[in-house]
Parts: C-alpha cells; structure tokens; sequence
C-alpha cells in the first residue's frame, strides 16, 4: 500500500492548505476559510473584498482562464468604437493578489460535504462557498451553428470569436434584411441584442446604405423590453427609425447557403415556422446556467440555476454556500450593474455569517442596462425587482442623451476596472440617495 503523507491547515492559524501525497499516484487536496468558484465580475469582486478581510491565501479563486473579459464592451466591439483588446486583461491582473489562484474548471460539487473537485482530480475543501460561474453560450442548440459564423454575414457581439464579424457584416452589407435575434431563455444583458441593432442602423444611415437594408427585431418575447417606461422610449426608437419587430420569433436554423434563417413561431400552436433571407444576421445564443451546475439538482432550482434567496443571496438549502451574478435564480436582468450590487450584499451577508450574526442586508434587484441607440446616444435604464424604474441621476433617463452614452463608452469601464474588481465599487446606491435628497429614488 502507497504510504500517504497528510498535513492538515488550521483555518485561521497556520494558513498552510492541506495535502496529501502517494508514492503510487500523486493526490492534491487543498483547504481554504472561502472558496471563490469563477473568477468573472462577481467571483473577482467578492473575492477582492474578503482578500482584504482574511488572511493571505485564505481565499482560493478557481479560474481556468487567462484572460478577463469587461464584456459590456462588446457591443462597441462590435460597431467599431471598441477594439477586442481594450476589453481584456490578464486574468493574474485582476484577481486579488492575497488570494490563490486555481487555475482549473471545478467538475464536481460536494455540497453536503463542503467540498469540491477540479477537472484534474485535485480535491479542494472550504468552510464558505460562493458560487459564480456565469452563463454558457448554446450556439449549438441553433441548427447551423457555430458553423454559419464562418460564412458571410452572420455574427454576434457575444463571444470574442464572432464580434469581430459585426463590423465586417456591416462593411460588406450591399442589399436585403439585416436580423437581429433574442433566444427563448435568459440572456446576459437583455437590451444588448438591440444595442446592436441600434448602432448597425446608424452605420447604415452614415454609409449611404439604410434605403437598401430593412432592419428588423425578431425577438421571442413579447415586448421590446421588460420595464414599461423604458419599453415606451424604445417603441418611439424603432418607430422613428422604420425598424420592424416582430415578437415571438426564435431562430432556430440558420442556412448559410441560401442566407435563410427559420424563426419558430412560439405562439402558434403547432410549432409553425417562417423563414427570412438575410444580407446580415446578429445572433444572441441561447444561454443556459454552466453544465457543471445543472448536474448537481442539490444546488440548482428546476431551470438549472443556483438557488439562493432573493434578498440575501444565501443558498436555500446550503447555509454557508452563496451566490452571485448571472448563474444564479435571482429575478432580475443579468447584468454587470446588476453584480455591482449584489456583490456587497453577499459581503455582508457572508461576512455575518462568519461572525455567528444575523443576515441583515438585502438585495433589492438593482440592475441598470444602458441601452445604446447609435454612435452617440443612450437610454440609461435602472430598475429594481418590481421592474420599477431606480434612476440614479435626478432627470429623465428614458430620454436618449449624450451624456449617458458617455458614460457608458468611457466611465463605466474605468469603474469596472479600477474600483469593482477591486471591490471597491458597490453600485449607484448611495450617489443615487445624495442626488434624490435622501429617498433612493
């Protein structure tokens, strides 16, 4: 029998992490006082905060990646305002310096056990879990996809693969429809199809093309946008701007040879579909919470997402496991603002936790969606779980302005990079009590 070696931490005293070593097979178990699993805007930002609260390598970050993406800023990726790499750091930049980095994939949760493994067999143990592993792109569940993205025409501001073809979509756009899609399941950024939409419209308006192009939304919900006074505001856009919508419209084929695209008409009983041509097709994928999660039903709710409380982002049925961000069941739009304010509420709330005291803060479903409507204006949407509107600037946001485009191309980036990682950025909430004399709204 292989002789094993086990040197076991003392949370809280030593620091060191546990290991075990075999003669025959060499077998790695590590222990950590909080375990970080996604090293995205919500793992990277919570795990900043308490790297700052706990001694060094006390929290683990288990990343695979090398690169972090602000992704927001794809959208001007994709209509030439943006290059790709302004919107990338190295992820060893990011991540808080007091903290250990795993560079691996977790592949299995022991939820019961407080304990995990990585896609290398090395078992990782922690006292605290806080779960942030974003959403996952299906373009596969679109038949014709990803390999349409190859061909002329076809592309999407959703991944760092294919948002380089928008600009080329549009260069070369001579004559015909140019679609934009929504999937039938939650997405990142919910306006982020439109802004899309909105800003290749301008292109074709400045390049002497619009007269030959007929813009069009097919969007399988049933409203341009979830919160009825931004939905009047974009309902005046698409008018003006002679942009069809058609509502409950999935794209569910993409035909690359005739440049067709099969759309499934949800409310049509027997399953109908209708087919369009297509100069240029944006495609947002269907996205679903990671597959790693989905396995295991004991963190997941029916649809596939970690199940935690609304209000304080504790998990349900696992007291000392939270979560944050787009993986997770809260009721609100997935988005980066959205994280900027969840990212205190886990803090708190797991910080209390730790001390034995009552979980006292509560997530309101804050989240905003500046929604791009060209080259330099924007309608900067707040709202909270209620789908009311929670403006942090004392004037009318459902307005286009200038000013909120600017902020949105060039400051919300530098807060993203400069305080959120670094945990240091909360969200608007207390500018927005200062600017509205005190009531928040």
């Amino acid at each position: 029998m292989a002789a094993i070696l086990k040197c076991k931490s003392v949370i809280g005293g030593s620091g060191w992490n546990s290991r075990f070593f075999s003669t025959s097979k060499q077998r790695l178990s590590q222990s950590y006082k909080l375990v970080v699993v996604g090293g995205g805007a919500g793992g990277c930002s919570v795990a900043a905060k308490f790297s700052s609260l706990l001694p060094k390598n006390h929290v683990a970050i288990i990343e695979p990646n090398d690169t972090h993406y602000y992704q927001p800023m794809w959208t001007m990726v994709g209509g030439g305002m943006k290059k790709l790499e302004q919107s990338g750091r190295p992820m060893s930049e990011v991540l808080p310096k007091n903290a250990r980095w795993i560079k691996e994939r977790a592949s299995k949760f022991f939820p019961k056990e407080n304990r995990l493994v990585t896609a290398s067999g090395e078992e990782i143990n922690y006292d605290y879990l806080v779960i942030a592993m974003g959403l996952q792109l299906d373009y596969n569940k679109i038949k014709g996809l990803p390999e349409a993205f190859n061909t002329p025409g076809v592309c999407s501001n959703y991944s760092t693969l294919y948002v380089g073809n928008t600009l080329e979509s549009l260069k070369n756009f001579k004559e015909g429809n140019a679609i934009f899609t929504f999937p039938n399941t939650p997405v990142k950024c919910a306006g982020a199809p439109q802004k899309a939409m909105y800003i290749s419209e301008e292109y074709l308006r400045k390049h002497n093309k619009r007269d030959k192009a007929n813009v069009m939304f097919n969007t399988s919900l049933g409203a341009i946008f979830g919160v009825k006074k931004y939905a009047d505001a974009l309902e005046k856009v698409v008018k003006k701007r002679n942009i069809a919508v058609n509502f409950r419209h999935e794209l569910v084929e993409v035909k690359p040879d005739t440049k067709e695209a099969v759309f499934r008409l949800l409310d049509d009983p027997a399953g109908a579909t209708k087919t369009f041509k297509y100069e240029m097709l944006h495609v947002t994928p269907p996205m679903s919470s990671p597959a790693l999660l989905r396995a295991n039903k004991e963190l997941t709710n029916e649809a596939g997402y970690l199940e935690i409380d609304k209000s304080t982002l504790q998990h349900v049925r696992f007291p000392n496991i939270f979560g944050i961000g787009d993986c997770t069941s809260l009721p609100t739009s997935k988005t980066a603002a959205a994280i900027a304010g969840q990212n205190k509420i886990v803090f708190d709330n797991l910080r209390f936790l730790m001390d034995g005291k009552k979980l006292s803060q509560k997530y309101d479903g804050y989240t905003s969606c500046p929604l791009v409507t060209g080259y330099s204006k924007c309608i900067l949407a707040e709202f909270d779980y209620d789908g009311k509107p929670l403006e942090t600037l004392p004037i009318n946001q459902a307005k286009e302005r200038m000013t909120s485009f600017f902020m949105k191309k060039e400051l919300m980036p530098l807060l993203y990079w400069k305080l959120m990682l670094n945990g240091w950025w909360n969200g608007p909430s207390t500018i927005r009590k200062i600017l509205h004399l005190g009531t928040g709204r």
